[in-house]
Formats: C-alpha cells, structure tokens, sequence
C-alpha cells in the first residue's frame, strides 16, 4: 500500500474477537476487493483471535454486556447463552451462504487484500508467528502499519 498513487486504499484494523465482531472487517476487506479497492487489515488485541490457528474456528457471539442481544445482562451471563447465540448466527450464516470465518480469511487474503498481527498484541498475548494461519503477510508494528495504511480510508471495529 504505502502512499497514495491515486488508487483507493481501505486500511480495517480489527480489535475484536467475538463472532459478531470478526465478520464486519472481513466483509468491508471482501467488498474493497470485489470494487478493485486496496485493502489492509490489521489484527490487534482480542482480534488477533480472527487469524489465531487454534481460535479461529471457535469464536462465539459476547451475550453478556451486549445491548444488541436484546436481553438483560443478567440473562446473557446463564451457562451456554453465548454457545447457543454463537450457534444461532452459524446457522444463519450458513444460510446466507456466508463463508465461515477460515474460509473468508482465506478468500480475502486470497483476493489480494493483505493482512498483518500486532507486533505489540503478540508479544503480549506470546503469539508467535507459527500460531497464526497462513494467510497472514507479517507481524508488523503499529508504526509499519501507518506506513502501509498511508491515504487509506481507515476504519476501526
């Protein structure tokens, strides 16, 4: 990416890891290929869980504390709240014929888009680069990423 030649850059730095949380990036970066737009994602915090190997496929929708769930905190903290809503929005995705979140990390990465880990996050969570799927370009520095993202629309979720 780097500066801006005249083509449209979209930078996503996603810092969350639940299951509602890892689709809006991975569905912008998608988007942002389909309309031949640059795009960059950067995984930090709790949203290096979305590129995480061992986490990736069981990441679950947060029902405690969520007020989209709809329902009292109180409900959303009963044992096996998250499992069935995590379960619940699989389903409709699926029905959607939505890829699930391995399968959309790899088109995305796939379709040109490039994805990075938080040099910071991993080493505080003791990430190494060998624990995450193969699709991600690096682990970078908050400073490399503002070089990559430079004239990129930037979008935080």
């Amino acid at each position: 990416m780097g500066e801006n030649n005249g083509t449209r850059k979209l930078a996503i730095i996603c810092s969350k890891g639940s299951l509602d949380m890892a689709y809006p990036g991975l569905v912008l970066a998608n988007a942002a290929r389909q309309a031949g737009v640059e795009a960059v994602l950067f995984f930090t915090f709790w949203g290096m869980e979305i590129i995480h190997k061992e986490k990736q496929k069981n990441l679950k929708v947060s029902t405690v504390g969520n007020p989209s769930m709809h329902m009292p905190t109180v409900l959303g903290g009963i044992p096996g709240m998250s499992t069935m809503a995590s379960s619940m929005m699989k389903k409709k995705i699926d029905e959607l014929d939505i890829p699930p979140i391995d399968e959309f990390v790899e088109m995305i990465h796939d379709a040109g888009a490039k994805l990075y880990a938080c040099r910071m996050a991993a080493d505080m969570m003791d990430i190494k680069e060998e624990d995450l799927v193969p699709q991600v370009d690096g682990i970078i520095s908050a400073m490399d990423f503002i070089d990559i993202s430079e004239g990129a629309q930037t979008i935080f979720i």
